[in-house]
């Protein structure tokens, strides 16, 4: 497994309690898309847990995995507006310098080509594992 500069004591990379608020009101009002996510990430898939909108800095990532070191968010379509891509793509160098993979989707795609999405996240799972475990 590579060597990543988030240890399991820096799970959320100095997150205030604000953060932690917004997390849970946010797991509180999840879309219907983000719970049909969830139905499969909740099974714990191929061992792995998954938490949803875990807070990570400033932050409040979708879904993410600790042990693989993956977050995956699912896009509204706000995240189409010009300004909106600047912030994601702010938001995911600072995920990737954590040593954080991360996978996006729109809702779209999460509603319409569900298997796909289902497919990429299963391929980016199994990628992630440490060599011993393909």
């Amino acid at each position: 497994m590579k060597n990543y500069p988030l240890k399991v004591s820096e799970i959320h990379d100095g997150a205030i309690p604000i953060i932690f608020k917004n997390a849970a009101k946010l797991r509180g009002k999840m879309t219907p898309t983000e719970k049909k996510r969830w139905e499969h990430l909740k099974t714990k898939p191929f061992g792995f847990k998954y938490r949803r909108q875990h807070p990570i800095a400033r932050y409040i990532l979708d879904f993410y995995c600790h042990k693989l070191r993956i977050s995956i968010e699912i896009d509204g379509d706000y995240h189409l507006d010009k300004e909106q891509k600047e912030k994601d793509n702010k938001r995911t160098q600072y995920i990737n310098d954590l040593g954080i993979s991360e996978i996006r989707f729109t809702y779209k795609q999460v509603n319409d080509e569900y298997q796909q999405v289902l497919e990429t996240i299963n391929d980016t799972i199994i990628y992630s594992l440490p060599q011993s475990n393909h």
